[in-house]
C-alpha cells in the first residue's frame, strides 16, 4: 500500500492541494489522510473509489498510475526552470557589467575633475 500512498501524494502535489484540502474533500481528518499517503492505513474499496473520483480517474487508473509519466513531466519542468534560471543569471551578469562600467566612468570623471 505504500506505493499507492506515494501515487496519491504525487497526484495531490500535481493538483497543488495540501493534505488538508484533500482531507476536507474526502470528509476525513488530516491525520487519517496522512496515514493513507504514508501507507500506514489500508484503503478500503469505497475510499479508493472516492479518491479516484477526486483525482478524476478510475480506480484502475489510480492503481496503475505510472510514476514514469510524472518523472518525464518533472524532467521537462525542471529543464524549463533551469533554462529560465540560466537566462536570469545572464541578465544578472550583464547588469553587473553595467554597474562596473558606470562605476569606472564615475571614478574617471572624478579623477579628471
Amino acid at each position: 500500500m505504500k506505493t499507492l500512498g506515494k501515487k496519491i501524494r504525487l497526484l495531490r502535489h500535481q493538483k497543488g492541494w495540501s493534505q488538508e484540502d484533500v482531507a476536507k474533500r474526502l470528509d476525513i481528518s488530516i491525520p487519517a489522510f496522512s496515514k493513507i499517503e504514508t501507507g500506514i492505513t489500508d484503503i478500503n474499496l469505497s475510499r479508493l473509489e472516492q479518491i479516484a473520483t477526486l483525482f478524476e480517474m478510475s480506480v484502475v487508473q489510480l492503481l496503475t498510475f505510472n510514476d514514469a509519466e510524472h518523472d518525464q513531466k518533472f524532467v521537462n519542468e525542471l529543464e524549463t526552470v533551469n533554462k529560465r534560471l540560466m537566462d536570469r543569471e545572464t541578465e544578472v551578469i550583464d547588469l553587473q557589467k553595467k554597474v562596473i562600467e558606470l562605476f569606472e566612468e564615475l571614478r574617471h570623471s572624478k579623477a579628471t575633475a
